[in-house]
């Protein structure tokens, strides 16, 4: 029997497989549903109680301890994959090949975040020596180095059941930041959470760390999120999500005695802008490439570049004339829930029925599985609807034709923040495309010339984040080594006696 049919249907609670009181039922693309204990009030207080005490051991640890143990994560990932992706690829729809990309991925910066641990520089050590002879008076002897926050919550995310779920890049980082990790799972996916969490705790058990290291709540409901997030033992949160959602859990953080910092992703358009001289000499392939981004994985990802602005000049016409075509060569795709399915069905709806949106590209689909839509405006009807520029989560895409070249800039100085954004240009776009870039470098973390953003690679170079509503701070990316200073303090060391000192600042 292959281990997806023993699915324990259980919260892994340092270390043990611990029922709830109700339970729910998960909703797979494909095969048989499974029953699955909902979280209680009670569950997460044990969750977060043996975290604040696993911190104390586990934050403490060397830096080669945590890498080991990373790295062994990585490894019993791997050992399980072919019964993880199957799990995953029940639950989501998402095709094989797909998930073991994924699942790939996911012990790369499992492994990327352990050689950065043991590189030591995300530490920042800082040593400014006593000067008692100094006048008009001394200066004491101070040592600055990052340390561990303490316990973070994480909740998994629909769209990346391996790679933004219970192990994925948020766990990864904190991990390796030296913090305890409370997982809230994604009902989405319930059966891969648990698969990844035993994963976990063989890989904690066998490294000697803590098994409250890592905890998982299953729940398809609400008031678990918001009890764990208000818990006080829990002093970050990492979140992938709907704006709804997070903007939610966020002003719970901000509300709570003891305001915590709330690192969540809640969506973006990711707009690109075709300069003239590209359309006029790239028009049709750019097209291509767009719509390959675009309904990348169904348009399930966040970056999927939803909105495409384009100069109403010769060449727009052919330029939509080739996205349809190549529109209708996308093959109907599974999306990963119910819920999602009938939201990119509302939305498409929607814009088919608004006044000064003319559709380009609509056909007819039902349950489950979807294909791709492409509708078009002009700037003034985009100036004059706010709503269209608000994100449809699917393969959706809106052409915005700009009347004017001069009014460009001010269409992306209209923008709200965004994770990505892009530039097409060619020779003798430069001037336009500069006075663009510092715009648009108030607008997205992450900018890109004659490319298309779906495709996030996992680098120290990456920035996964930016302005709200893209993200809730600013300053922080989900992705790439510099995740881990989301969870990480700056602490600084007063004439502390050598002894005292963490190992790094002996000096």
């Amino acid at each position: 029997m292959r281990e997806v049919n023993r699915l324990k249907g259980k919260h892994l609670i340092a270390g043990q497989w611990l029922s709830g009181d109700s339970r729910f039922s998960s909703s797979p693309a494909t095969g048989e549903p499974h029953e699955f204990w909902n979280g209680t009030i009670g569950i997460v207080n044990k969750a977060a109680e043996a975290a604040h005490v696993a911190f104390t051991d586990f934050g403490s640890r060397s830096r080669r301890d945590r890498a080991r143990f990373l790295d062994e994560v990585a490894a019993e990932l791997e050992r399980r994959a072919e019964d993880i992706v199957a799990i995953a690829a029940s639950e989501s729809g998402l095709p094989n090949a797909r998930l073991e990309g994924e699942l790939g991925r996911t012990a790369g910066q499992l492994r990327l975040f352990s050689q950065h641990v043991l590189d030591g520089n995300y530490l920042e050590p800082c040593v400014v020596e006593a000067q008692p002879d100094r006048q008009p008076i001394p200066r004491p002897d101070l040592r600055l180095m990052m340390r561990p926050i303490g316990p973070v919550a994480v909740f998994g995310a629909s769209n990346f059941p391996l790679a933004f779920s219970a192990a994925g890049g948020d766990t990864a980082s904190a991990l390796a930041a030296g913090c305890p990790v409370v997982v809230k799972g994604h009902p989405a996916h319930p059966g891969t959470s648990e698969r990844v969490a035993d994963a976990v705790l063989s890989a904690a058990r066998t490294t000697g760390m803590p098994d409250a290291v890592f905890s998982l709540i299953q729940d398809a409901g609400h008031d678990v999120a918001r009890s764990l997030v208000q818990h006080p033992r829990i002093k970050a949160v990492g979140f992938t999500g709907s704006l709804a959602a997070g903007r939610s859990l966020f002003d719970l953080c901000a509300g709570r005695p003891e305001p915590i910092p709330f690192f969540g992703e809640l969506g973006s358009i990711n707009p690109g802008f075709v300069l003239p001289n590209a359309l006029a000499r790239r028009g049709a392939d750019i097209a291509s490439g767009w719509v390959g981004s675009l309904t990348l994985g169904a348009g399930q990802f966040c970056t999927r570049p939803g909105v495409l602005f384009l100069p109403d000049v010769e060449g727009a016409d052919a330029f939509v004339d080739a996205a349809v075509a190549a529109l209708q060569e996308v093959p109907e795709q599974t999306m990963l829930t119910d819920g999602i399915a009938a939201s990119y069905r509302r939305g498409a709806e929607k814009l088919d029925s608004m006044a000064g949106v003319s559709t380009r590209f609509l056909a007819a689909w039902d349950g489950r599985s979807a294909l791709p839509s492409l509708f078009e405006t002009q700037s003034a009807t985009w100036r004059e609807h706010k709503s269209l520029a608000e994100e449809v989560f699917g393969p959706l895409g809106l052409v915005v034709r700009v009347s004017s070249i001069d009014e460009i800039a001010g269409l992306a100085e209209a923008l709200d923040g965004q994770l990505t954004a892009t530039m097409h240009l060619d020779e003798g776009d430069g001037e336009l495309a500069a006075e663009l870039l510092p715009i648009l470098e108030q607008k997205a973390g992450r900018l890109l010339a004659n490319s298309f953003p779906t495709g996030v690679e996992v680098s120290p170079a990456m920035m996964h984040g930016g302005p709200y509503p893209a993200s809730t701070n600013v300053a922080a990316t989900s992705v790439g080594t510099l995740a881990m200073r989301r969870f990480l303090k700056p602490v600084c060391y007063q004439n502390m006696p050598p002894h005292l000192l963490p190992r790094e600042l002996r000096v």
